[in-house]
């Protein structure tokens, strides 16, 4: 039984974060190493109370994610957004790489995308609010792209 490790998370500035990561192939998703290191991510995600996790934040520039859901944790292999509403909204977002810092937004309200699973399964879901948000932030990692690169009313705590 492989017990998951917690993982560093990497904080701007780091150029890691503002690669564009690759895309796995179907033939790397199925082994032993993939497998432990989806856990090792959901482990981690949770542990630092995160609603969402890209492999660049683990220093990774490979295209997965991982997304809390009501059902549980999702690791998205290669996610792809193939449709987004007309309408956005503004909301706040925070991120484990730039810690202590928040600002709103703007995002679509739906989008409509793919992913492969952790079994190599090609999925498609519409997810709108918040699971949408979340889904556009880590996609937008995978792009090199930071929440700040974006937002308005960018706040500090201390």
């Amino acid at each position: 039984m492989y017990m998951p490790k917690l993982l560093d998370i990497i904080t701007h500035p780091n150029d890691i974060l503002r690669k564009r990561s690759k895309s796995m192939k179907k033939s790397e998703i199925n082994t032993k190493e993939f497998q432990k290191f989806f856990c090792d991510m959901k482990l981690t995600m949770k542990k630092k109370d995160g609603v969402g996790l890209a492999a660049p934040q683990i220093g990774k520039n490979i295209r997965v994610i991982v997304v809390s859901t009501n059902e549980g944790e999702i690791a998205m292999i290669n996610p792809k957004i193939l449709k987004k509403s007309f309408k956005k909204e503004w909301g706040e977002e925070g991120c484990l790489s730039v810690p202590k810092t928040f600002g709103d937004v703007r995002r679509h309200k739906k989008i409509k995308f793919c992913f492969l699973n952790t079994e190599g399964m090609e999925k498609l879901i519409e997810a709108e609010g918040f699971f949408a948000r979340v889904v556009q932030h880590e996609i937008d990692h995978l792009d090199g792209i930071l929440f700040i690169d974006k937002a308005k009313s960018i706040k500090k705590i201390e």
